[in-house]
């Protein structure tokens, strides 16, 4: 699946006067970011196709919404865009990236409007529309609902290491704490996952 086309205010807003060079393909993040910030509009193209599809799919099991999904991702890259001058020389891009992705998620669910909201109050919880068709579709709406009773604090790093395939110490980054923490977080999480799954289980029998 190709990454949601550039909205058009994201391409202006990274458009720079100086001429692109080309970008080769094994370029790590942080040259692309330090060749972007220099006014190499290449360079972010490079990261928008590299990480795009990835931030969509992890905003979509964020918020339960493929349509918000594809909305936040462009606020995300357009924030990138906006924020390039701030990024620090020897970090890492992805989890300043996917800091600003859960930052926008974030905003996007206080914004939520009351009819926006299941009966019982709640943010909804779907299966991304770009996921492959899960053998068992009961497990997998048990899955969902049982990330969603998960607080945000546990969550999210479970989203991250399990779907986003990242290390804690990126998570860490991300999230702005110790790695410690974001594993004992991750701990904690999982065997509350665990928890509710089974009383799940029990349920549905």
């Amino acid at each position: 699946m190709s990454p949601p086309p550039l909205k058009p205010e994201v391409a202006r807003a990274r458009t720079a006067d100086e001429p692109a060079s080309p970008v080769a393909a094994g370029e790590s993040d942080e040259t692309l970011m330090t060749r972007f910030r220099q006014g190499d509009t290449r360079a972010f193209e490079a990261l928008f196709q590299r990480h795009a599809r990835s931030v969509n799919g992890y905003l979509a099991r964020l918020t339960g919404s493929p349509a918000a999904a594809d909305d936040l991702t462009q606020q995300t890259f357009l924030s990138l865009v906006r924020a390039r001058g701030r990024f620090q020389e020897g970090a890492r891009v992805k989890p300043w990236l996917y800091a600003i992705a859960t930052n926008a998620a974030r905003d996007w669910q206080r914004r939520k409007r009351p009819e926006d909201l299941t009966d019982q109050g709640e943010l909804p919880t779907t299966v991304p529309a770009e996921a492959p068709a899960p053998r068992d579709m009961g497990l997998e709406r048990a899955v969902q609902r049982a990330l969603a009773e998960l607080p945000e604090g546990q969550r999210i790093p479970i989203m991250l290491h399990r779907f986003e395939g990242m290390s804690f110490a990126e998570i860490a980054e991300t999230m702005g704490l110790t790695e410690t923490a974001v594993k004992v977080r991750a701990h904690r999480g999982y065997a509350r996952l665990r928890e509710l799954l089974a009383t799940l289980r029990e349920e549905t029998r």
